[in-house]
């Protein structure tokens, strides 16, 4: 089954259990899917749909960084329970050790030897970990280990 077919699953699953919030949380998913699938004018693969998954993630994170300067704890609290119903339908997160472990290999198969080869190890390493690591933390761990970190 696909990723997409899965969300529309479970949204149909919530409403006919009553679950507001993870029906309106997956709605906007499923919107934004299908905003993404207009502009581009094709289907949207599992790849893609799990990029537009990390991308609300993403979005509720700032979201609540945000709301954390306002003081507005409701706001905070609202985004951590979404992004609790995004995390269900993303692939299990990388240990640190195993974002070291893949960053080390990138850098030795492209031969990157200093920050300004960051850009090669990147392209390497993305189609490795898309959608299990956070795209922030893959640059830092790059950095720094390109910086004798």
């Amino acid at each position: 089954m696909s990723k997409k077919t899965e969300l529309e699953n479970a949204m149909k699953d919530a409403l006919r259990a009553g679950d507001t919030e993870r029906k309106n949380t997956l709605r906007l998913v499923l919107t934004a899917i299908k905003e993404a699938e207009v502009r581009d004018q094709t289907e949207m693969d599992d790849e893609g749909v799990l990029g537009i998954l990390q991308k609300q993630v993403k979005s509720r994170r700032e979201t609540i960084a945000d709301a954390e300067k306002a003081g507005r704890p409701d706001l905070i609290a609202v985004a951590e329970s979404e992004i609790a119903i995004l995390e269900d339908y993303l692939p299990k997160q990388m240990s640190d050790e195993e974002l070291e472990a893949l960053v080390d290999e990138a850098i030795a198969q492209t031969g990157a030897s200093s920050p300004a080869d960051m850009g090669k190890v990147m392209g390497a390493l993305m189609p490795k970990v898309q959608g299990r690591a956070d795209g922030g933390k893959i640059s830092q761990t790059v950095k720094a280990r390109l910086q004798g970190g």
